[in-house]
This record gives structure tokens, sequence and C-alpha cells, in this order.
């Protein structure tokens, strides 16, 4: 939490990163369109397609995000989706100040597990991580971003190509809109509600 009341600095923004899995569904029949006092009707019944993984990279203080869909979430994708950002986005920062949850993927031996020993050194140089306490992943600023998300993606989408094309243009219209977040809960704030994730010494 202190790290979100870090004043922007470009050269080492704070970026706040996570995955979700989404289920990809289709219909069987061609939903009936919407009408003068009618809406949208569709059958019940649908078709799987499987399930899809969204990366989102979200940076509060600038209102911008980078999003990617992958087939999985492993080691290898997590460290090629941070490789992506710390190539493409970021490429002319000092240093990314990566939030993430405790997932036992975001750590920097995937990216030894992904690339080269020198590129994997490369890449972790450039990062500063930062991990949400166990339990307190809605610390993470891309959680509430999935939150807006979730609101906004169709009801049903049938596959990864569908998924990607939503995706992408949800993030651009986001970031034309540059959405910023604004943080205001602080670590005495933390010290109440998280009570009982603080150790307590009895001496």
């Amino acid at each position: 939490m202190e790290v979100y009341k870090r004043p922007y600095d470009p050269r080492r923004p704070v970026v706040c990163l996570d995955e979700t899995s989404r289920q990809l569904l289709s219909d069987t029949r061609t939903p009936l369109s919407c009408g003068p006092g009618q809406p949208q009707r569709r059958d019940h019944e649908y078709a799987r397609g499987g399930t899809a993984n969204l990366f989102l990279a979200f940076e509060p203080l600038a209102g911008q995000r980078t999003t990617q869909v992958t087939a999985q979430r492993t080691k290898v994708d997590w460290a090629r989706f941070v490789k992506a950002l710390l190539d493409g986005p970021y490429a002319t920062v000092e240093k990314v100040v990566l939030v993430q949850d405790n997932l036992n993927t975001h750590t920097p031996s995937s990216l030894y597990e992904a690339f080269a020993p020198a590129e994997a050194r490369r890449l972790v140089e450039k990062l500063e991580l930062h991990y949400t306490p166990k339990h307190g992943s809605w610390l993470n600023l891309a959680e509430v971003e999935f939150s807006v998300l979730e609101r906004q993606l169709p009801q049903r989408m049938g596959s990864r190509k569908q998924f990607t094309e939503v995706a992408t243009g949800w993030t651009q219209n986001r970031n034309r809109a540059t959405v910023r977040a604004d943080w205001r809960f602080t670590t005495a704030d933390a010290r109440i509600k998280l009570k009982r994730l603080y150790p307590c010494i009895q001496l």
C-alpha cells in the first residue's frame, strides 16, 4: 500500500498485474434481436469452447492498461507477458514497480524458465517486485479493472479470437479515456481492517 502513495514517476511506473480465466461459451441457436420494448432473447442452451486466460497490467496513475489473452496461465505465459511489457510500453523506463499477488508463477524463476539466463537476468533487473499479502489480493488495483471489464463483457464469447477482440477494444477505449485510479486505503486503515493478518507479539 505504501507503493501506491509514491508520487508519479515516469522513470519508475507502478504497474499492477493480474490474470483471470474465462469460460468460452457460444450460442447453439441464433439469438432473437431486440425490438421496441423487447430485449434480446437467447436460448438457455450453449456450447462449451474451453477456457481462456486474460493477463492485465494496469498503471493506475497514468490510466493505461495492457491486456493479452492466452490459452493458459503457466509460468512461461506470465514470463512472456512480463517481457512484452518491459520491451513494449515500458521499454524506456528505468524500472517497473510491479504489484502482484502471491501466485507461484509470479516469480523471477519463471523468467529463467522461459528465457536464456542472460535475457532473464536483464528482465529481472528491470523489475521491482511487490506482492499483496495472502488473502489480500484485492489490494491489487488490477482486480478493480477486472471488475469493470466483467460488467462490460458479452454474456457469451465462443472463441479465444472473439475474447481477444473484445478485450482489445475495451483496453483501447479505457486507455483513450485515460481512466485512472486514486488509492485512498492507507496503512493505518490496513492495521484496523486487516488486523488478523498482522502478527501478535506478547512480551
